[in-house]
């Protein structure tokens, strides 16, 4: 193994699949966790490893960092936390606060959790690096996204909180912040939106794949924008 293994969450999605594979083109061990098993799901790739786990669950996160950590011969050097979700909505005094909530939810648990899990892992091995996916709503808020806004930017500041905690222990953690990303469910929400400008998953993935990787050890707590044309 060219670095050792890495958790990609959320590496089902429409950018998790170019993380992935930017991942296993590199030599790595991928563990990918699923909230449940598909039809097709099965490791197409050799390197890969798939595990059902809840990740909005501590025993799920907790699972599927064991799964990453099984292998002695490649040891866990890096968590990729892709896992979140947008919601549009109406504007802040129209929203209501299960909605405002969920965004919270769905944005920063599973990767509070998952990080929270592997970190005694990262530390106990001699260090690595934890790479968030946040957005530039997180800095450039738009109109009837208050959740959504609010949300990355807390994984933001996770992260960096992460950074700083674990700095003296060899462990890294830093933040990709992307534009709208060129993906099938995007293009179909905003049909009429210039697609050309947006940043794609095979453009983004290699930045995290850095980030992730040895080649960027002296770097921790950056905010990395991926904003391609947009």
């Amino acid at each position: 193994m060219a670095e050792g293994s890495v958790l990609v969450t959320g590496g089902s999605g429409g950018l998790g699949g170019a993380v992935v594979t930017a991942f296993l083109e590199a030599g790595w061990r991928v563990v990918v966790p699923e909230r449940k098993a598909r039809p097709g799901s099965e490791p197409a790739a050799a390197g890969l490893v798939r595990v059902v786990a809840d990740l909005g669950e501590p025993a799920g996160a907790a699972q599927a960092v064991e799964a990453a950590v099984g292998d002695p011969a490649a040891p866990l050097r890096a968590v990729v936390n892709l896992v979140g979700g947008y919601a549009s909505g109406g504007l802040v005094h129209e929203t209501p606060v299960e909605e405002f909530e969920r965004m919270l939810t769905v944005n920063l648990r599973p990767t509070y959790l998952v990080t929270q899990a592997a970190l005694p892992h990262l530390v106990a091995s001699g260090g690595g690096a934890v790479v968030c996916v946040s957005a530039r709503a997180a800095v450039a808020p738009f109109r009837g996204a208050a959740g959504y806004s609010t949300a990355k930017a807390a994984v933001l500041a996770f992260a960096n909180a992460v950074a700083v905690e674990y700095r003296s222990q060899h462990v890294r953690c830093n933040t990709v912040l992307p534009s709208v990303i060129d993906t099938p469910a995007n293009r179909a929400a905003q049909p009429d939106a210039d697609h050309s400008r947006w940043v794609t998953p095979e453009e983004i993935a290699p930045v995290i794949r850095f980030l992730a990787s040895a080649d960027s050890a002296p770097t921790s707590g950056a905010t990395v924008p991926v904003y391609g044309r947009a």
